[in-house]
């Protein structure tokens, strides 16, 4: 199979076996990273494809494959928060034109939406009600289905309950519990796979990473995360916040609110996330999970911190990694997770300082 990763192949089998294994809903849950839209998007590219292979891949050059690649077969919608499409149509422009962007003047501007809002499920009503263009599935994607508000996802649920005929949802989700109980108890839940260690090193060393092991530890071993570890600024930028985390002299938390709050706020969060949970992990079992080239620091820090203090502060980043996709000020968001670290801390700063 050429565009399906190894370590989903199982599943991709399955789901392509009948349309009774499919059902009208799929809720492809997993931790990010490990290639679930990539996935819906084949599987919708394979089941419009008018000449799959032997394995159900799509042809890459029918019609209906053309399509879908330029982004205009007219029986599939991608619906995903307006701040997440614009991240990719960005992303599409400066990848096919060397020219400047022109300037544009945020003020009185209304900042791209990082919700799925009831307009944009409402929209899906042609498709759903009419029948397909070339007498097949229409298809809708959705990504990431958390990010659906409330009206949203009771708009969804009404499609859901009464399913129109050769109509399939594929549901992406990261945090499957975030997802209303009813939409879910109506869509065929799989477990997306994270591939076995082995696995994705081979896959990491086949994209042409040079250390996969330290990527893949960092980004929590989900591969296609760990492709951005590979990216220089992207690890300059995680590498110069865990160094003053992890450094309790030199760490000024107002210093490094200010430098990091134009940041993404939640892969903020996440970094620290992951950097206690190491503090944590070495403190009862001697061992880390992300930072491997940090083990010395780590220890000096743990021997230094009240346990129950940092389980405390561990806790609450749950509630400050939901906050930080809707904070009303970045920097003062900042300033408190790094402030209430540095209290966690406060012991081996003042050691180092004096």
């Amino acid at each position: 199979m050429n565009n399906i990763y190894v370590w989903q192949v199982a599943v991709w089998r399955m789901l392509t076996q009948s349309q009774a294994a499919r059902g009208h809903a799929l809720l492809l849950k997993g931790r990010k990273g490990v290639g679930k839209l990539v996935f819906a998007r084949n599987l919708a590219k394979s089941l419009f494809c008018e000449r799959p292979s032997a394995d159900t891949e799509a042809c890459g050059s029918c019609p209906s494959c053309g399509w879908f690649e330029q982004g205009g077969h007219p029986d599939f919608r991608l619906v995903e928060p307006e701040a997440l499409a614009a991240l990719a149509d960005e992303a599409t422009t400066e990848a096919g034109s060397n020219a400047e962007p022109e300037p544009v003047s945020a003020k009185g501007k209304k900042k791209p939406s990082k919700q799925i809002v009831v307009e944009q499920i409402r929209a899906l009503s042609d498709l759903v009600h009419m029948s397909s263009h070339r007498n097949g599935y229409k298809i809708i994607l959705i990504h990431p289905a958390e990010a659906m508000n409330l009206a949203a996802a009771n708009a969804l649920l009404k499609n859901l309950e009464e399913p129109p005929p050769q109509t399939l949802f594929i549901l992406v989700t990261h945090r499957p519990q975030d997802l209303l109980p009813t939409i879910r108890s109506r869509c065929r839940q799989i477990a997306m796979p994270t591939p076995d260690l082995a696995t994705a090193i081979a896959w990491l060393e086949q994209q042409g990473v040079k250390d996969p092991a330290t990527s893949l530890a960092a980004a929590g071993y989900a591969p296609l995360a760990a492709l951005e570890f590979d990216d220089a600024d992207y690890l300059a930028q995680h590498a110069a916040f865990i160094r003053q985390i992890g450094t309790p002299g030199g760490f000024n938390p107002i210093v490094l609110a200010e430098e990091m709050q134009k940041s993404d706020l939640p892969t903020a969060v996440n970094w620290m996330q992951k950097w206690c949970y190491d503090l944590m992990s070495f403190r009862t079992t001697g061992k880390v999970r992300y930072h491997l080239p940090m083990l010395a620091a780590i220890k000096s820090l743990v021997s230094e911190i009240d346990p129950r203090a940092l389980a405390a502060y561990s806790r609450s980043l749950v509630s400050t990694q939901r906050l930080a996709r809707h904070p009303l000020n970045p920097r003062l968001f900042l300033e408190e997770m790094l402030l209430s670290y540095a209290m966690l801390i406060a012991p081996a700063r003042s050691k180092r300082i004096d």
